[in-house]
């Protein structure tokens, strides 16, 4: 993967609420590896909110899930800078 990314960074132009931003010059890589751990913690969240009813979980994984978003974008914009 380090290889088709090179260089490559997060762009630090995406927010996910009014307090919390997406950092600048993180390399993809390391972004990449982020967002798969949020979206294992989604994941879990998510089943323990279906299963159990888990008002504050599901809470939880949606404040999560804008993150993830916000995490993704932001990358999208930071691999095509590097076209």
């Amino acid at each position: 993967m380090k290889t088709t990314l090179g260089s490559r960074t997060t762009a630090g132009q995406t927010k996910f609420s009014e307090l919390y931003a997406i950092r600048p010059g993180i390399p993809l890589d390391h972004a990449f590896s982020e967002l798969s751990a949020l979206l294992g913690c989604i994941e879990h969240l998510m089943a323990e909110a279906e299963m159990e009813s888990n008002l504050v979980a599901g809470s939880a994984a949606r404040i999560l899930s804008a993150m993830a978003k916000a995490l993704i974008n932001d990358m999208e914009i930071g691999f095509n800078c590097g076209d």
